[in-house]
């Protein structure tokens, strides 16, 4: 049986996306958000989920011992139903329907930038962090 299709592995992701998805909509519920401004809830949202993942899987590919199940625990599962693409892209498509072109061009921009640095801030500060790998020489 392939990796894909292990039922623990399928149950490793869905319990990680049962554990991310109330996690998302938790802290949705906490920011307050007026139509027609910066969806700033989706935006944190996203950009602590890319820290995350940047330092998770820093960690558990480089610094740790690999484990069958973590990655897609954490990574597929919590990580992957925590953030949301989907909502970002809707509350983009809204911004601009709605006449405000500069809130979503700024949402947009904004998100990439802070995304992408939040991904590889999450990868410098997993590197430091000690392995537990034992060196081979």
């Amino acid at each position: 049986m392939s990796r894909r299709n292990d039922p623990k592995v399928l149950a490793a992701i869905g319990l990680g996306g049962a554990l991310g998805a109330p996690a998302r909509y938790g802290i949705a519920q906490a920011v307050d958000i007026t139509p027609g401004t910066f969806p700033w809830g989706t935006f944190w949202i996203n950009v602590s989920g890319s820290f995350a993942l940047g330092f998770f899987l820093v960690l558990v590919l480089d610094r740790f011992p690999p484990t069958r199940y973590l990655r897609p625990f954490v990574a597929t599962g919590f990580l992957g139903a925590y953030t949301t693409y989907s909502t970002f892209a809707v509350e983009c498509v809204l911004l601009t329907r709605n006449g405000h072109w500069a809130v979503a061009l700024a949402y947009a921009a904004a998100s990439i930038a802070a995304g992408l640095s939040a991904v590889w801030s999450g990868i410098l500060v997993a590197r430091a962090v000690p392995s537990s790998r034992r060196d081979p020489t």
